[in-house]
Order: structure tokens, then C-alpha cells, then sequence
């Protein structure tokens, strides 16, 4: 398939495409048409491939770290011992993204509640920050 539909079935942008083919995270094969740019063609094995990286960044991971894992899977696979120091770093990230999003709804939730009765006594504070919105200050441009 070329790059249009290719961006259809896993919703990349043909720009995104572009950029994965030039890191090397994505390798179509070359068509015999298109002269001398010929056009690349994407396998359902590169879609798959696709939802992978999708999935990989939606867990937190960096275009690189996809890349490196690529790489190991191209040279030989992961071993089990891999495939878990991998899973326990994403676990870990999450973790933290998690305990990082607490933080925010509890201090939104405080705050909206100071709001509503009437915004009695100081500002809550936001959980392991010495300032509140009402310290930052906005210059106009």
C-alpha cells in the first residue's frame, strides 16, 4: 500500500510516516513507480509495526528507546531478562505519571473547592511546590 493509505489505516500523518522512514523505524519496500523518487510501499507488517510505536510512546517511551529496542529485535530478540527490565521501567514511568496526576487532581479539587466557598484563609497549595497559581505572576507581551 502507498504512504495515503498507509496514513489511513494507522492514523499517522504522511509526515509522520516520512520522519519514521527516516529514522529507521519504519523500512517499506521501494515500488517501480514514481520515476526517480519511487514510491514507497508499507506492508501490513509496517501498519503493525506502526501500532506498535503508537502504543510504545502512549506508554511513555521515547522515539529512541523504540529505536534501540527495534534494533535488538532485528539482531536476535529480546531476552526474558529484556523483555522485563523493559516492562519494569514503563510500569515505573506510569507510576510516577500516575502519582503526578493525584497530585494535580488533588490540588485542583481543593482549589476549585476554596473557590466555591468563597476563598476563605490562603490559597491551597500545590503538593510538593512552594507556590499557588495566585504567585505566578503573567507579564503581558
Amino acid at each position: 500500500m502507498q504512504i495515503g493509505e498507509f496514513s489511513r489505516r494507522t492514523g499517522l500523518s504522511q509526515d509522520t510516516v516520512r520522519f519514521y522512514v527516516r529514522k529507521g523505524l519504519l523500512a517499506p519496500e521501494t515500488g517501480n513507480l514514481g520515476g526517480r523518487n519511487p514510491y514507497q510501499l508499507f506492508s501490513e507488517r509496517d501498519v503493525s509495526t506502526a501500532l506498535m510505536i503508537r502504543f510504545a510512546q502512549a506508554l511513555g517511551m521515547s522515539l529512541k528507546e523504540i529505536a534501540e529496542i527495534a534494533q535488538e529485535l532485528v539482531k536476535g530478540g529480546l531476552s526474558a531478562e529484556r523483555e522485563l527490565e523493559i516492562i519494569d521501567a514503563q510500569v515505573a514511568k506510569l507510576e510516577e505519571k500516575a502519582a503526578d496526576l493525584t497530585r494535580l487532581l488533588d490540588y485542583l479539587r481543593a482549589k476549585r473547592g476554596w473557590m466555591e466557598r468563597g476563598k476563605p484563609g490562603d490559597e491551597p497549595r500545590f503538593a510538593g511546590a512552594e507556590l499557588c497559581l495566585a504567585d505566578i505572576t503573567v507579564t503581558p507581551k
